[in-house]
């Protein structure tokens, strides 16, 4: 399952730190994303081979680099299956405060 996937790669600390650095700033190269990592060339690597088979990151050619984007798609997913529908009961009680102390509850 794609889901399981994401999860596993968003599950370590060393990939989340690399998701950060491409929501920053997307479109990096292996050596850019390497700077101030406490990680060998190689690590970031393996990192970003499990960020892109769980779909986060995908990379393309320019010339002689490899560029890699971040891809907040699965995220949103997941947040939207996950997250939102714990989230949701709580935003209709808000929503219906408001409109009750607004004097709009015949909405």
């Amino acid at each position: 399952m794609h889901e399981d996937a994401v999860f596993r790669a968003l599950a370590d600390a060393s990939r989340r730190r690399l998701l950060d650095r491409l929501h920053a700033k997307t479109g990096q190269t292996l050596g850019e994303l390497c700077q101030g990592l406490k990680m060998t060339r190689q690590a970031v690597a393996k990192h970003l081979m499990v960020l892109e088979a769980a779909n986060l990151v995908s990379s393309r050619r320019q010339g002689r680099e490899k560029l890699h984007f971040i891809n907040p798609v699965p995220i949103n997913e997941i947040a939207k299956r996950w997250i939102g529908k714990f989230e949701r009961p709580r935003l209709n009680a808000l929503l219906d405060l408001k409109r009750t102390l607004e004097g709009n509850d015949h909405d």
